[in-house]
């Protein structure tokens, strides 16, 4: 499960939850969360910043 996925979760948001919250289109959290292209740094922090972690968090990879 992609990072982002699992602290999304954490905290019951839905991805339209999460993009209205971070100020993006819902289809940037599911692309992430599906493994699409890397992110841009900035929607990067949009995104830890409504999850209160730090950017390096949603990028490190998780290990199964």
């Amino acid at each position: 499960m992609h990072k982002l996925k699992r602290l999304r979760a954490d905290r019951v948001l839905s991805q339209r939850e999460l993009a209205r919250m971070a100020n993006l289109a819902s289809g940037t959290v599911w692309r992430i969360e599906n493994g699409y292209p890397e992110a841009r740094t900035l929607t990067i922090r949009k995104l830890a910043n409504v999850l209160g972690v730090e950017p390096r968090e949603l990028i490190k990879r998780e290990v199964s």
